[in-house]
């Protein structure tokens, strides 16, 4: 007989505010959460650090370069097999031109009241807000 064992994916994430204090965020193309809100980021990679995945992941979902700063938190999410251990980091928009690309269908900055009438994750709002990261307008 042949034991399963549950997967743990480490992923990562990225929290950016504009000039203003909006938040960005990217509309899932793809399971899990296809069509719901959420921050840029996604797998990290054989050999990645968990910088290099989240310069690649947001480069590839909004067309943006970043400079990684410190973790703000991190959750864990069950899926099918296992679970994705996500590790969210602050970021700093260095270049690049906001657009939804590859696992994003949209990309934008969001304020307060905007963040309330958009479809999110699960335990986003919920994880942001203990991390002091929603938007600041």
């Amino acid at each position: 007989m042949t034991e399963s064992h549950p997967a743990t994916v480490r992923c990562v994430g990225g929290i950016l505010h504009d000039a203003i204090g909006r938040l960005l965020l990217v509309r899932r193309a793809n399971a899990p959460g296809e069509g719901l809100w959420s921050i840029p980021g996604g797998r990290v990679e054989r050999d990645e650090t968990d910088e290099q995945a989240l310069t690649r992941e947001l480069l590839e979902e909004t067309g943006l370069s970043v400079t990684v700063g410190p973790l703000a938190g991190s959750v864990t999410r069950p899926f099918k097999n296992g679970v994705f251990l996500i590790f969210d980091y602050t970021c700093q928009v260095s270049g690049g031109v906001l657009r939804a690309g590859d696992d994003a269908s949209d990309a934008r900055w969001v304020d307060s009241a905007m963040l309330t009438t958009l479809p999110l994750t699960e335990g986003l709002l919920e994880a942001l807000s203990s991390w002091q990261c929603l938007p600041r307008t």
